[in-house]
C-alpha cells in the first residue's frame, strides 16, 4: 500500500514539473537547467494513507497507521505515525496536519523553554527559590515570543528558535553609552545583524504603550 502511495504521488509530481518545463521551454531556449528551475517553482506532492499494521511481539493487536508520502526534487521522504483515533472519526491527511504537526510544534516550544531560557534550572534548596526562577523563564519566553511575533516579522529571524535570537541578536559586542537624556548602543558596523537590530528597534518604537 505505501509503495503504492508512492508511485502515486511520484507521478503527480513528474506531471505537475513536465507541465511547467513545457512551459518554461516555449518562453526560454531548451537547457538542462529547466528541470531544475521547475522544480522551484511547483511544490512537493504529498499523499496521505492510513493503515493497518500489527508488530509481531511488541503489539498486543492491530493498530491504525497514517503514513505521509512527500515526493520532490529531492526524493521521497515518508513519515509514519501511530494513532487510536479511527479512521472514520477524522480524515489521514487532516489526522497529520491538524493533529500531530501542532502537537509536535507545542512540544518544540516547551523544549524551547527548557534548554533554551533553561526553565529547569530548579536546584535551589527552597520551593520558593525554585518557583522564583521559574517564573523568571515563564516571562523571558512570553518576552522573547512577543519579540519574534511583533519585531521580528519579515526577517530572517522570523521563525527562528529562541536560542537563535539570543546568539545572533542579544549577545552582540556594543559600547553602552547612559547619559541622564537616554542610553546610546554602539554595535560594530561590521555587525552581521545590525540590520535585523535596526529593523527590531523601530518595530518596538511603535509598539503601543499600555502602561
Amino acid at each position: 500500500m505505501t509503495t503504492t502511495t508512492k508511485n502515486r504521488a511520484s507521478l503527480e509530481y513528474e506531471q505537475k514539473l513536465s507541465t511547467v518545463v513545457s512551459f518554461l521551454e516555449t518562453v526560454f531556449k531548451a537547457d538542462e537547467q529547466l528541470p531544475s528551475l521547475g522544480s522551484d517553482l511547483i511544490d512537493n506532492s504529498i499523499w496521505y494513507k492510513s493503515l493497518d499494521y500489527q508488530t509481531r511481539e511488541s503489539w498486543s493487536r492491530s493498530r491504525r497507521v497514517v503514513c505521509k508520502v512527500e515526493y520532490g526534487v529531492k526524493g521521497t521522504n515518508i513519515r509514519f505515525i501511530v494513532t487510536s483515533i479511527p479512521t472514520n472519526k477524522i480524515a489521514p491527511g487532516e489526522l497529520y496536519t491538524q493533529k500531530y504537526c501542532p502537537r509536535g510544534e507545542m512540544e518544540n516550544r516547551f523544549k524551547e523553554q527548557q534548554l533554551e531560557l533553561f526553565s529547569d534550572r530548579t536546584s535551589t534548596h527552597t520551593f520558593a527559590g525554585n518557583q522564583l526562577r521559574l517564573w523568571f523563564s515563564s516571562i523571558a519566553y512570553v518576552l522573547m515570543n512577543a519579540l519574534r511575533s511583533q519585531c521580528l516579522a519579515k526577517t530572517e529571524l522570523e521563525t527562528a528558535q529562541v536560542g537563535t535570537i539570543r546568539t545572533k541578536l542579544l549577545k552582540l559586542g556594543a559600547l553602552i553609552t547612559v547619559s541622564a537624556r537616554r542610553i546610546l548602543i554602539a554595535i560594530s558596523s561590521s555587525s552581521p545583524s545590525k540590520h535585523i537590530f535596526a529593523a527590531a528597534y523601530r518595530c518596538l518604537k511603535m509598539l503601543p504603550n499600555t502602561a
